[in-house]
């Protein structure tokens, strides 16, 4: 898995605020990006919990996997 499916992961299990769910979807599915995550304070320290989360590598990549196959639009 790719970084930023893993940090839209972890944002989205870390939180029961929707607006925060609502932005990992968004960010797994490249409507947001990171760097522009990072720039709005209300976001920033879940980002920074994420990418900490994701260093000390204690992410299940199988629920990374399932987490994507859920949320990811495709578009045809």
């Amino acid at each position: 898995m790719d970084k930023v499916t893993c940090i839209a992961y972890l944002l989205y299990k870390s939180s029961k605020n929707q607006d925060i769910r609502e932005i990992a979807i968004e960010l797994l599915n490249g409507d947001v990006s990171l760097r522009e995550l990072k720039k709005i304070a209300s976001i920033q320290t879940h980002v920074v919990i994420a990418e900490s989360l994701l260093k000390k590598n204690q992410i299940d990549k199988d629920q990374v996997q399932l987490f994507a196959e859920q949320f990811m639009y495709l578009e045809v």
